[in-house]
């Protein structure tokens, strides 16, 4: 395999301009070409992993297969690549600390003083190449803002490595805002100056500028702003808001991103073949069908914590050429006036006991009213205290996350679980607030001839992702499948999905299927669940 080539990109002036998109849409243009591509987020924060973080704080905590607590781009990566990423593709300053510090305490370094450089650029050097050695591309996102005290280290590292790899196999991206100011009617460039001049002040002259505004560059002000970052007019490339994510390769292409990152790589002429995915994104924009969902949740102010959920909307959305319209609604102030305008239910994971009884309440109206449900992790367990309450009738039946010492516990938690190959332990992440999840990808057994084999396609075993710490108690189920709520998914008498009978479709699945879906490759049972709320009347 030909020497790695590294594009790193960087964010100047403020944060949430949308760096991740833009590591994606490159990503995507540069596999559409048809390289072997990868991406890499670095998060200056402190803390290990976002595992423990608010999502108020921090928004979504995306999983990946092999069961690490990630960033939330991680997840925007996934959906634009369709590929699997793994704990290796996000390390936050937390890791790297912790790395130097137990290889200091285990004498590695020979009694040396343990400074910034060269050790803990070298762990940051060495984590990105070892993850960049299996592709011809890695595409490196340092989030934060350049100026950030603790985005230091790691622009070291960066301008150290292009030093090392020599500048044929590295290039500089750099992502910064171009406010409009209204009442002059005018688009301001000097902000992105300053920012420019910081990254050069340290040693790094990006190559190319993505310019993030409310409106498209005018040619005299991307000339402007070239004569000002010393690089060429065709490398600043406008990124105004678009109607859709998923459009932003294709704007990035037809301001003809792809010519300086060919230039300054030397890779050749790149003609990426973006027919299907502009045949998707259409149908994103110009859909021939609608249908609404209402969305039961408590973090409804923030819809960062359920991104990936959303995305999956997108997904389903537009491979059934249909806008699937999100209707929230929060689950501490449940109406039936509200539930009675949607033709499906949607109650997500999540965790706490806030708001917990106004989702049970959407779930009974879903259940007696015939509306298409889908339960999600949490929304699986709650469905089955609501069926367990008001159709089983159960005296004080809850979840110990939310009543330890209720009566009939229908979830509880399950300190050791055994994975299905036998002996092993499952990937369990121990949490100083105290006990273990089920994180990552496990297999899931289908019931023949339910409605999640048909969601599937008749397959019998499928692989979804998990995060979650209480399970389903196993000691219900005769009594649940005797009044119609039956077992149909899962992995080694863990119970992973369950169906309602004589219902059109309410389905509860204890994995988050969100985790898996692509624009490419929709997840099958957020499909169906949309599909079936079509046909709702």
């Amino acid at each position: 395999m030909a020497e790695t080539k590294y594009i790193f990109v960087t964010g100047g002036v403020l944060s949430s301009l949308g760096k991740g998109i833009s590591c994606s849409s490159i990503g995507t243009l540069l596999q559409h070409s048809g390289f072997n591509v990868s991406i890499l987020k670095i998060d200056p924060y402190i803390n290990v992993d976002p595992g423990t973080m608010s999502p108020l704080e921090h928004g979504e905590v995306f999983v990946t297969a092999d069961g690490a607590e990630t960033d939330l781009d991680i997840g925007h990566y996934e959906r634009f690549l369709n590929m699997n990423l793994s704990r290796n593709n996000n390390f936050t300053t937390g890791q790297i600390y912790l790395s130097v510090i137990e290889k200091e305490r285990k004498g590695d370094y020979l009694g040396k003083t343990i400074q910034i450089v060269p050790h803990v650029t070298n762990e940051i050097k060495q984590r990105i190449m070892n993850v960049g050695q299996d592709s011809e591309f890695l595409i490196v996102e340092l989030g934060g803002t350049v100026g950030d005290i603790e985005g230091m280290p790691y622009l070291e590292a960066m301008r150290q490595l292009k030093h090392e790899l020599g500048a044929n196999n590295v290039l500089s991206i750099h992502v910064t805002l171009v406010p409009y100011i209204r009442v002059a009617d005018e688009l301001k460039t000097k902000p992105t100056q300053h920012s420019v001049q910081e990254l050069r002040r340290i040693g790094i002259t990006p190559q190319i500028i993505i310019a993030r505004s409310e409106l498209p560059l005018s040619k005299d002000t991307k000339e402007k702003i070239a004569l000002a970052c010393d690089i060429n007019s065709n490398s600043v490339i406008s990124a105004e808001d678009a109607s859709t994510i998923y459009k932003c390769p294709i704007n990035f292409i037809n301001q003809g991103i792809l010519e300086p990152i060919s230039n300054g790589l030397h890779l050749g002429n790149l003609q990426p073949d973006m027919s299907d995915w502009d045949m998707l994104v259409k149908k994103i924009l110009s859909p021939t069908k609608n249908v609404q969902i209402g969305f039961v949740g408590k973090y409804i102010s923030l819809k960062e914590s359920y991104k990936s959920l959303l995305e999956a909307f997108v997904h389903a959305g537009a491979n059934l050429d249909t806008k699937v319209e999100v209707i929230f609604i929060d689950s501490e102030h449940i109406e039936d006036s509200k539930l009675a305008n949607v033709q499906g239910i949607l109650v997500p994971g999540g965790f706490g006991e806030r708001g917990i009884e106004g989702k049970i309440a959407a779930i009974r109206y879903a259940r007696e009213n015939n509306l298409p449900f889908l339960g999600i992790c949490l929304g699986m367990q709650l469905a089955m205290i609501e069926f367990a309450r008001n159709v089983l009738e159960l005296d004080d039946c809850n979840s110990t996350e939310f009543n330890k010492h209720c009566k009939n516990p229908i979830i509880y938690m399950i300190e050791d679980f055994i994975d299905i190959e036998g002996n092993k332990q499952v990937r369990t992440h121990t949490s100083p607030l105290g006990g273990t999840m089920r994180l990552g990808e496990y297999e899931c057994h289908i019931k023949v001839g339910s409605r999640l084999a048909k969601a599937y396609n008749d397959e019998k075993v499928i692989k979804e992702r998990h995060r979650h710490r209480y399970e389903a108690n196993p000691k219900y189920r005769e009594a649940f499948e005797k009044k119609g709520l039956v077992v149909s998914g899962e992995c080694n008498g863990l119970i992973e999905a369950v169906e309602l009978n004589f219902h059109p479709f309410f389905v509860g699945v204890q994995f988050h299927p969100e985790f898996t879906s692509r624009l490419q490759n929709p997840n099958r049972v957020i499909v169906e669940f949309v599909k079936q709320a079509q046909g709702y009347k």
